[in-house]
């Protein structure tokens, strides 16, 4: 089944959930993953909630450890897979597929140094 547009896209609560675990590089509990928020930390349900939902997306997979009740959470979706993805969407939405559109859009509006931008022309002329 075709994952729908929505399927695809995180809020910012799941997104700030997949940082973590994109951030950590391993598997981790429920537990594990509220303990890498600032305080106040959201309550564990919250949580809980936000990775049966990613894990509903295909966003995240789990395992759950010999004696343990405990699921231990990984992504299923690098962040590099995801960004491409969000740019692609934002490319087509906003700018009518035209990565010419794209990149002068953020050239305009960002105030790049000289560096940046001779670091944009070699990667150009790649």
């Amino acid at each position: 089944m075709k994952q729908t547009k929505t399927e695809r896209t995180l809020t910012r609560g799941e997104m700030e959930v997949m940082n973590i675990l994109w951030s950590s590089g391993r598997s981790m509990t429920t537990n594990q993953v509220v303990d890498c928020f600032p305080e106040p930390r959201p309550a564990y349900t919250t949580i809980a909630t936000f990775l049966k939902i990613l894990s509903a997306k295909g966003f995240v997979g789990h395992t759950q450890q010999n004696g343990s009740k405990a699921f231990c959470f990984y992504p299923m979706v690098s962040r590099a897979v995801y960004t491409r993805q969000v740019m692609q969407d934002i490319k087509n939405t906003f700018f009518g597929g035209s990565g010419k559109s794209l990149m002068s859009f953020f050239i305009k509006e960002e105030k790049l140094s000289d560096e940046d931008i001779t670091e944009l022309i070699e990667m150009i002329k790649e």
